[in-house]
């Protein structure tokens, strides 16, 4: 019996040994577990923030935002100090003493949960906060406290305190959408992490516990009293004194909201400037949302704002019913920085962007693909005489808008008035393929071949962006520039990814592009562009389309104009063009309005006062109006060899670069028997009929154009 008790006892004290080591090494591997097991609980991409992308102008001023979370990134750095005991105060007093977990609290919470039969809060430390934020938002798991005790055990190993601080402060929220502090520093208060003060920093600390329930906007008594809580327990962690902590707690909240700016004026733009950086940078808008890059863009805002609001001007927009439409752009000719855009009369972000879409450009294309190469082939400039009459090409008849023909026009006055007869006979002349060569050279491409290219019946069509571009190669030397928006993209760490440089082609020679610049400055202040007023240098061509379905009605309508340092395309249509849609008026209206909005832009920054002329190239000569002469008088003069000549005299409102032409009548026909310089008023005959009469007349010559004006009267001389 006594053996039996002592084998008993043995049995005993092996299982409870036993049972110890068993407790112990379970023990163990469970700490083992712990201590290893954040790894598999951490993924590194979850230390990656979503961070607002901003997007800037050169002089620093935020026009635009993208994001999924508003949360601007900030190193601990930038962090007073007293900002972070605040929330070391209020959040975990023992941050920098502990491991990153109060065990107790840990099964404290553990205990909560299985008597509640659902999770339960209890406290945590910063480090599990960071770690229940960054890796278990959506973890509903009876696991997640272990999981978060696990991941709050790595962090520590893995992170320095200062680095654990940092990320807490870049992600915790602080409602209204604010993610992390600077989000809400500027949000609250209007300014940046690092100009807070301690009663503002204690205001924000004390949010963290419950954001909606402590808004100051919407109960700012709750608020102030969490706040003074904050102010307390940085007074008994010994951060601040109790006399500071009774000046603190004597403020108000000192609340000052910034204000979301409403700018619809800016919307086209950025999107224009989203397109360009996906389609250049290769970035998604996920990772634009995401990626908090910094965007430096040319806007000029005040540039943009006077073109949204006169967008809103109706009579500017000639239609037969509601819905004209509209697009702008406007860029640095030299340099192609785009300075405005808009993509419609009230563009919404992510609308069509009506910038980017093609239209028939009409006349407007005629110095490109006609005018422009012409000049550039040997025997032709702006006074070459062209035929001007009606044409059928095997069943393409061309006649010109108003119907009217000279028989003859120099090119000067052809693209002053936007004849289309002279257009498509010198387009015939050069041949499609090598007038659209300089389009090519331009860097736009269009598919079409045959002639109605030459006044811009397009399949697909033009966008007002290559119309700025091609415009721009003759504002700019006879070089076309490329149009970009984005001058740099900085990323989250300070660094540039992207840089933008000017794209110019070889288009035309400089001669060629200053004659382009003088004829189309007289198409604004006398041809079909002098719709409107604007005092300053101004050139450019205008545009119509004629609509498929309407007779005698417009689709589309264009302005194409160029300053000394800008230039800018205005489209106006409707989005579908169908019989109930079309313009009531022509070109003159996207003229006029261009001219109206370059007039308020002037009186921002100056668009140029006028274009100079490059000393390497030549000056066009005017135009010479050829008047008919209507008081050439003829009579006997005496004196010298022969002894009897005789003598034309007459006046004449022509200019003095007109050369006249002294005619003799005969029997025969006419007879030139000299000229004169249009300085003199007189000629003198010196082979006179002496036994018959003779008969005279004069004709004005333009030396430009090689082409005579009207005769004069017939004056007799005789005995």
């Amino acid at each position: 019996m006594e053996k039996l008790k002592e084998i008993l006892q043995i049995k005993a004290v092996k299982g409870i040994n036993i049972g110890i080591v068993s407790m112990l090494v379970l023990a163990f591997l469970g700490y083992m577990i712990i201590l290893y097991g954040g790894k598999l609980v951490v993924k590194e991409e979850d230390f990656y923030l979503p961070s607002t992308t901003t997007i800037e102008t050169v002089d620093g001023e935020i026009v635009g935002e993208l994001f999924d979370e508003r949360r601007y990134l900030v190193s601990i750095d930038e962090i007073p100090e007293h900002v972070l005991e605040s929330f070391v105060a209020i959040e975990d007093r023992r941050f920098y003493s502990h491991s990153g977990v109060d065990f107790r609290s840990v099964f404290r919470a553990v205990y909560r949960d299985i008597v509640a039969r659902s999770k339960v809060e209890g406290a945590s430390t910063i480090t599990q906060q960071l770690a229940k934020n960054l890796f278990l938002e959506n973890d509903k798991t009876w696991m997640r406290k272990t999981k978060e005790v696990m991941a709050a055990i790595y962090l520590e190993r893995e992170f320095s305190k200062r680095e654990i601080l940092e990320l807490y402060l870049n992600k915790i929220y602080f409602g209204n959408g604010l993610h992390g502090i600077e989000a809400a520093s500027r949000h609250f208060f209007s300014k940046s992490v690092k100009d807070l003060t301690i009663s503002e920093g204690a205001l924000l600390a004390g949010l963290v516990q419950a954001p909606n329930y402590y808004f100051p906007e919407n109960h700012p008594e709750r608020a102030l009293e969490r706040r003074n809580i904050v102010l307390r327990s940085m007074e008994r962690n010994e951060v601040i004194t109790m006399e500071k902590r009774i000046e603190e707690e004597g403020k108000s909240l000192g609340l000052e909201i910034e204000e979301r700016k409403n700018q619809p004026w800016n919307d086209s733009y950025l999107d224009l400037v989203t397109k360009e950086v996906r389609e250049k940078n290769n970035l998604s808008m996920e990772q634009l949302r995401h990626g908090g890059y910094r965007i430096i863009v040319h806007l000029n805002e005040e540039f943009q704002k006077i073109a949204y609001e006169k967008f809103q001007e109706d009579h500017y927009f000639p239609g037969n019913t509601e819905g004209v439409e509209g697009a702008f752009i406007m860029m640095d000719e030299k340099t192609g920085r785009v300075v405005s855009s808009l993509g419609g009369r009230d563009y919404s972000f992510g609308n069509l962007n009506r910038a980017t879409v093609k239209r028939q450009p009409g006349s407007t294309i005629k110095p490109l693909v006609v005018y422009g190469p012409a000049m550039m082939k040997d025997g032709y400039h702006p006074y070459t005489m062209l035929p001007d009459e009606a044409f059928d090409y095997d069943g393409y008849v061309v006649s010109n808008v108003d119907g009217k023909y000279s028989g003859l026009v120099s090119m000067y006055d052809a693209i002053v008035q936007s004849k289309n007869a002279p257009t498509v006979w010198l387009f015939n002349e050069i041949g499609s393929k090598e007038s659209k060569s300089y389009l090519e050279k331009m860097n736009i491409s269009i598919s079409d071949e045959g002639l109605p290219v030459a006044l811009g019946g397009l399949t697909e069509g033009m966008t007002p962006i290559d119309m700025v571009k091609g415009f721009s190669s003759f504002g700019n030397d006879g070089k076309s520039v490329e149009p970009y928006l984005v001058e740099r993209i900085i990323n989250r760490e300070s660094e540039n990814i992207y840089e933008a440089k000017t794209l110019q082609y070889e288009v035309f020679t400089p001669q060629v592009a200053w004659y382009m610049t003088e004829i189309l400055q007289r198409a604004v202040s006398e041809g079909t562009g002098k719709a409107g007023e604007y005092s300053k240098a101004l050139a450019g061509k205008t545009g119509t389309t004629e609509h498929p379905r309407v007779e005698g009605k417009i689709k589309d309508a264009w302005f194409v104009g160029y300053t000394p340092k800008y230039v800018s395309a205005l489209w106006m249509g409707y989005d579908v063009s169908d019989e109930d849609h079309y313009l009531t008026g022509g070109s003159s209206y996207p003229t006029e309005l261009t001219k109206a909005i370059f007039s308020e832009m002037d009186k921002e920054v100056s668009l140029g006062d006028e274009f100079v002329k490059p000393e390497y190239v030549q000056a066009l000569p005017e135009p010479i109006k050829l008047e008919e002469v209507n008081d050439l008088k003829v009579s006997y003069t005496f004196g010298g060899f022969p002894f009897i000549k005789g003598k034309l005299t007459w006046e004449s409102e022509n200019e003095n670069r007109v050369i006249y032409h002294i005619y003799e009548q005969t029997e025969d026909g006419s007879k030139l028997i000299g000229e004169t310089p249009g300085s003199n008023r007189e000629y003198i005959i010196d082979k006179v009929p002496l036994l018959k009469r003779g008969h005279y007349y004069i004709v004005p010559f333009d030396p430009n154009t090689n082409q005579e004006g009207p005769p004069s009267d017939i004056v007799e001389l005789s005995l």
